[in-house]
């Protein structure tokens, strides 16, 4: 089964811990993950993203980063949010995108499921 993954919450919610190991898991299980998207203050996750790079470096899990949410919320700049500076101070397996990209991930998805507060 492939998941798409919405992460709603920041990084000290249980709800992103769960989002996490949940992905772990469903790997672990042989599932696919298309992608994982942080959209709210889950966009805080790429402030604290040790577990998710890590994950991203060993798994090849897409992380995108709401690029509207970041920006919102000033995880990003505004010379950051467009252009070659996008999402340079992104950690590590990372990427800034829309909610185009959300949408996309759903439709390569057999199940999408949101965590949130």
């Amino acid at each position: 089964m492939k998941f798409a993954i919405q992460v709603n919450a920041g990084p000290d919610s249980p709800a992103s811990l769960s989002a996490l190991r949940f992905v772990e898991a469903a790997l672990r299980a042989g599932h696919e993950v298309a992608r994982v998207f942080f959209y709210h203050d889950g966009v805080y996750c790429a402030s604290a993203p040790d577990d998710w790079s890590r994950l991203a470096l060993e798994k090849r899990i897409d992380l995108v980063v709401c690029v509207s949410a970041a920006y919102r919320r000033a995880v990003i700049h505004t010379d950051e949010a467009d252009g070659p500076l996008a999402g340079r101070s992104l950690p590590e397996g990372f990427r800034l995108g829309g909610l185009g990209m959300w949408m996309d991930a759903c439709l390569q998805a057999d199940r999408f499921i949101a965590f949130d507060d």
